[in-house]
């Protein structure tokens, strides 16, 4: 085998040879270049991180007031109840004390009719006179004297006066009445 070399001609090897796109110079500049746009990106990133918080500190902060006004809230809403709470209580004490009263007039009345005989309030009511009973010894009694201590007929006790009570109105048509075995009543009503 005879080998003519040209010393003009490169020579080749045997390893292949990438070709070089570009040179140490453009190498390094496009390296900053890419490294600068990476800083750059992550600077607007940190940058929008920090708005994003900022703005979630706002919101929270925003949101602590409100729960403290809350609170406030609370209070007065408590100091209303309480005030509605003991405008009640008083309420229920005048009424209690009220009916307390009601009661004790009616107990007195009760007390004035069970001292008052039914024939002394009878004769009150009719409007007469009381009978005149004279005492007498009994040798000095006598039938007119007998006749005058027996009760008169205005005397003698009455039967109450019934009230007659009004008829309950008729029943509705658009309910159906249905009474339990235990005596409750319940209504339904009829579509």
């Amino acid at each position: 085998m005879t080998t003519i070399s040209d010393p003009h001609v490169p020579t080749v090897s045997a390893e292949p040879v990438e070709p070089q796109l570009l040179g140490r110079d453009a190498s390094r500049s496009r390296l900053a270049v890419v490294v600068g746009v990476g800083l750059t990106l992550f600077a607007v990133l940190n940058a929008t991180a920090a708005i994003y918080l900022y703005r979630g500190i706002s919101d929270l902060r925003t949101v602590e007031g409100r729960l403290e006004e809350l609170g406030a809230f609370e209070q007065r809403i408590f100091a209303r109840l309480d005030t509605v709470n003991n405008g009640f209580q008083s309420r229920f004490e005048k009424l209690d004390s009220q009916l307390q009263g009601n009661f004790n007039e009616i107990n007195g009345s009760i007390a004035r009719l069970q001292q008052n005989p039914p024939s002394a309030r009878d004769a009150d009511v009719s409007g007469a006179p009381e009978p005149v009973v004279t005492t007498s010894t009994v040798a000095e009694a006598s039938p007119d004297t007998e006749v005058a201590a027996e009760p008169a007929i205005a005397d003698t006790p009455r039967p109450p006066k019934r009230r007659v009570a009004a008829a309950p109105p008729g029943p509705n048509p658009a309910y159906q009445r249905t009474e339990t075995p235990d005596g409750k009543v319940y209504y339904r009503k009829i579509n």
